[in-house]
């Protein structure tokens, strides 16, 4: 017995969650972020934990972490000098990439200039064809002279990516063996190993990002193995994925591609599990920290997956948790455009200087200060002390906006909150009308430090039922990460038409081959022994059309060639999806997926005390909200029981972040200890 210890890196706070496996308690903290020195968050975490809650280093059993570093490394483009080297012919697909407009809804918008610009793309003389035949062999000398002209461009790594080479990887494995030898100080990374999927671009673009990445991820994750084990943490690090699971960090370095969405992913799984736990049937989590606010839907408890999702400005297609990222967050800075109009974002304070009542130094208004101006904030401490709430400092800032735009201080805050708000309401309308779901059928389950902050005046203009405030919520990302399986997808490109007895028997044969290499991934690479759950899927399409659907397919299906009953799940999900369905239509598997799943022990947790009594403020404050002042109630989250019920205006105040009820919204405390916030009509 010990400590399963989760931690998450946000752009201004570090969360800490730590279960003890013997007693059930679950212990959390805040520390600030140091983006300047990537890892001492971690490390003073750790030492925050063992001074808090008397948790020693050594008693840590299990780790996870949540990382921004790679997707942070594409947003400010910091990566490797990477060069590109693809089959003679396609030397311009990341600028062709797909010709769509990046941005339906700006006419005068434009693509991104790709992370390997054209002047370190070479061309390899090579040609493989769609069934994995050779066309054209390898011409080794066209690859020397491609690393001649790496050392020319100065480039520090390279993406081989090859055309076909998901269905016969032969010449970019030749490739990379060649360039490992001649320049072994190059990092490489192969498209086929990275995602090993049809269409050029989409894999081309996956394993560029990929590389780009690599070399500091490596670097991160080295470093945070190193500080742990000098901190006197036995525990082999885990690292959270994009799909929601966790591998450890050994892996991590080498399929670094698979955690570019590690910390959001986090703090969606968490949003799951307290969706289950209300039994909310369809919700949608909303992630809000100091940069971002982050939101995803979840049905019957689980999370929606895809691919495609944007990292930075380039789509990667790989499975993730779907995720829609909005420039708003905490610390999310108020500021007038040369035309007088007030905006809010995308800068951030961050977590130094911070906003400006953290006294750190910022003087600009952010959202967090626009809360402060308004009277819902500086009630208490904020992230366990970690900084100190100044409200003359914020109403200083906020003047700068007031002054430009001619409003007293509580109608400017009052604005920033509402320019931001209309700012999440834009994007999450986007969403749920990808969805095709009214968002008037969802709970809001708000987390993250500045979620429960500002939860009701979305929730309002979205027109939800409730709001969700799970017992943890500012740190429920890191204990997203504690509750995560181990989890990994396999795929093969294998362009088969159902029906057919020899694509039957080919199926069954690639079905063994990702088996096998699941199961060495998840008992020999990641060293579990524990029950082992395999899911099957297929992209399927009907013959002559362009994309496929992701189709579950039982096992029993498979091993027994049962093709109606997989051309019948086919038709099922295409009629769910489209309202139509062709029976008759010819079926056609392009990919075949597996994912491999174990479940580690999942914390448990003590009915929260219960009592019918009606709750008793520590304090009475006055706030400005819909124009006007109020006077609200200020409740301290730990003396809440389960079945208390109170009215809005009202202010929830606990260790990890501050939860704003507005008027018009009834708060309940759940047998689970979770807020419910239900909306009047």
């Amino acid at each position: 017995m010990g400590y399963r210890v989760g931690v998450d890196i946000g752009g201004t706070f570090t969360d800490f969650c730590a279960f003890d496996e013997a007693s059930g308690a679950l212990h959390t903290l805040k520390v600030l972020s140091t983006p300047q020195k990537p890892g001492e968050e971690v490390i003073a975490g750790i030492s925050g934990l063992n001074e808090r809650y008397g948790i020693r280093p050594e008693d840590v059993t299990y780790f996870t972490h949540g990382t921004t570093v790679g997707v942070n490394t594409v947003i400010q483009r910091r990566g490797i000098t990477l060069c590109l080297f693809t089959t003679r012919g396609f030397e311009d697909v990341l600028e062709v990439a797909r010709l769509k407009m990046p941005d339906p809804y700006d006419l005068f918008s434009g693509r991104p200039e790709p992370l390997v610009t054209r002047d370190r793309v070479f061309s390899i003389d090579e040609r493989m064809l769609f069934d994995g035949s050779v066309d054209e062999p390898l011409d080794e000398a066209s690859v020397e002279a491609a690393i001649e002209g790496v050392r020319s461009v100065g480039g520090e790594g390279v993406v081989v990516a090859l055309l076909h080479a998901y269905r016969n990887p032969a010449h970019e494995q030749r490739v990379a063996a060649m360039i490992k030898a001649k320049a072994p100080d190059l990092t490489v990374t192969c498209a086929s190993e990275v995602w090993p999927v049809i269409r050029e671009y989409e894999r081309t673009v996956t394993a560029v990002v990929a590389g780009y990445v690599q070399g500091r991820v490596a670097h991160y994750l080295g470093s945070l193995q190193e500080a742990l084990a000098s901190a006197g943490v036995p525990a082999e690090p885990m690292i959270t994925k994009s799909n929601g699971g966790v591998m450890t960090a050994e892996i991590g370095k080498q399929e670094c591609a698979q955690m570019l969405l590690s910390g959001t992913a986090s703090g969606v799984i968490g949003a799951a599990s307290v969706a289950a736990e209300t039994g909310s049937k369809a919700a949608m989590s909303l992630d809000i920290g100091g940069t971002s606010a982050d939101v995803a839907i979840i049905r019957d408890g689980t999370p929606q997956y895809g691919i495609g999702e944007v990292i930075g400005e380039f789509p990667i297609y790989i499975p993730t948790v779907s995720v829609t990222s909005i420039g708003e967050g905490g610390g999310s800075i108020a500021w007038v455009d040369p035309h007088g109009v007030l905006k809010v974002g995308p800068e951030s304070a961050g977590s130094s200087p911070g906003p400006a009542c953290y006294d750190r130094g910022g003087d600009r208004p952010a959202i967090t200060d626009a809360f402060v101006v308004c009277g819902f904030l500086g009630q208490s401490a904020l992230g366990y002390s970690a900084v100190s709430m100044r409200t003359d400092l914020s109403r200083k800032a906020m003047a700068t906006v007031a002054d430009k735009i001619g409003m007293g201080l509580e109608e400017t805050a009052e604005s920033v909150i509402r320019v931001a708000v209309s700012g999440m309401y834009l994007e999450v309308s986007k969403l749920v009308s990808r969805h095709g779901i009214d968002p008037r059928e969802l709970s809001l389950i708000a987390f993250g430090g500045a979620g429960p902050m500002m939860a009701c005046y979305l929730a309002r203009e979205l027109g939800m039922r409730e709001v969700v405030v799970p017992r943890v919520p500012g740190v429920l990302s890191a204990f997203g990460g504690l509750i995560a399986d181990i989890k990994n997808d396999f795929i093969r490109t294998v362009y088969l038409d159902l029906g057919a007895g020899e694509a039957l028997d080919e199926m069954r044969a690639v079905y063994g081959e990702l088996r096998e290499a699941a199961m060495a991934w998840i008992r020999e690479e990641h060293g579990y022994d524990g029950a082992v759950t395999l899911l099957h899927s297929a992209d399927m399409r009907y013959r002559g059309q362009s994309y496929e659907i992701e189709t579950p397919l039982e096992a029993d299906w498979i091993d027994d060639g049962d093709a109606d009953a997989m051309a019948g799940a086919f038709h099922a999900a295409h009629e769910r999806i489209y309202e139509h369905a062709d029976a008759d239509a010819p079926v056609q598997i392009i990919n075949l997926r597996l994912v491999v799943v174990g479940t580690p022990p999942k914390p448990k947790f003590a009915p929260v005390e219960s009592s019918d009594a009606t709750p008793e403020p520590v304090a009475s404050v006055p706030v400005y909200y819909d124009g006007g002042t109020h006077t609200a109630s200020v409740y301290a989250r730990g003396d809440l029981k389960a079945g208390q019920t109170f009215e809005g205006p009202a202010i929830v105040t606990q260790d990890d972040c501050t939860t704003c009820v507005l008027g018009g919204f009834t708060a309940t405390v759940d047998a689970s200890g979770n807020l419910i916030l239900s909306r009047e009509g």
